[in-house]
């Protein structure tokens, strides 16, 4: 699954773009450097994806090569660039709550959600107990400011979307979730048990891949979640990444449906999580 490719491949493709518009004036690399003020190798760095380009080198180059008018939606691209690898000090500079506010609008705009796990339950399903041990864990690792309890709320209230009409959640878990323990064992078994009530929405599909299933083709890989087979976003241990460019958002999708094909669903399901409940007791 790519994550720090993902970048490389997009400044490569916005790097063949600015190439293109080079090769259309019949400029030279040297020469549009020299345009410029830059070294030679910049021009390169730049079309080969090895470099990012700022907004100001993409006014330079198009105005060097008389394509000013292509200069916003290419700069429109570079930012969307730089928006996909966030780090977690970056994004959670102000405490977990914003980082939790942070995705609102998404999840309001969103109709169609996929979400693949081998980590942790996904947010939507997790009891309020849960959600704090996964909080207050993520808040000592990173040494976050202590807001864990309004954070607690904000993701509670993200849960509304389990039961607004028109929205339809795929839920894919490894069965190793359901034997990861966060906090004592009674939060386990209340979580487990919401897994049990969650199988009853119309809005969920819950789908559950046993330890023991034939992974040669589809091994576990990072958590992640698709809107609308549009944007793809994943979990790293430094960063949050977002994925939009549509040939990479279908490498989650496809990907997806591999994983969907290993669950099991229905009567099993139920089966697995009562199982794993049962290693609480």
């Amino acid at each position: 699954m790519p994550t720090s490719s993902s970048i490389r491949e997009a400044r490569l493709a916005l790097g063949q773009r600015l190439r293109a518009i080079r090769q259309q004036h019949g400029l030279t690399a040297r020469e549009l450097a020299r345009r410029c003020g830059w070294h030679e190798s910049k021009c390169s760095r730049i079309e080969n994806g090895h470099m990012a380009a700022a907004p100001p080198d993409i006014e330079m180059w198009t105005r060097a090569c008389g394509q000013e008018s292509a200069a916003a939606d290419l700069i429109e691209t570079a930012r969307g660039i730089d928006g996909m690898y966030v780090e977690w000090r970056a994004m959670e500079r102000a405490g977990l709550k914003q980082a939790q506010e942070s995705v609102l609008p998404l999840w309001e705009q969103t109709r169609r959600f996929k979400a693949y796990a081998q980590n942790l339950v996904p947010g939507p399903l997790q009891t309020r107990a849960y959600t704090r041990a996964v909080l207050s864990g993520i808040r000592e690792r990173r040494s976050l400011p202590d807001d864990v309890g309004a954070a607690v709320v904000t993701r509670m209230d993200k849960q509304k979307a389990l039961t607004e009409g028109g929205k339809q959640f795929a839920i894919i878990l490894e069965e190793t979730v359901l034997y990861r323990r966060v906090g004592p064992r009674e939060v386990m078994v209340e979580q487990l048990s919401r897994l049990l009530e969650a199988t009853v929405l119309a809005s969920v599909s819950l789908g559950i891949i046993p330890r023991d299933a034939d992974r040669s083709v589809m091994p576990p890989v990072e958590d992640f979640w698709v809107f609308d087979d549009r944007q793809a976003n994943v979990e790293l241990v430094s960063a949050f990444l977002t994925v939009k460019q549509a040939h990479e958002v279908k490498r989650y999708t496809d990907d997806f449906v591999r994983l969907t094909e290993l669950a099991e669903h229905g009567g099993p399901v139920l089966t697995l999580i009562a199982s794993a409940i049962g290693s609480y007791a």
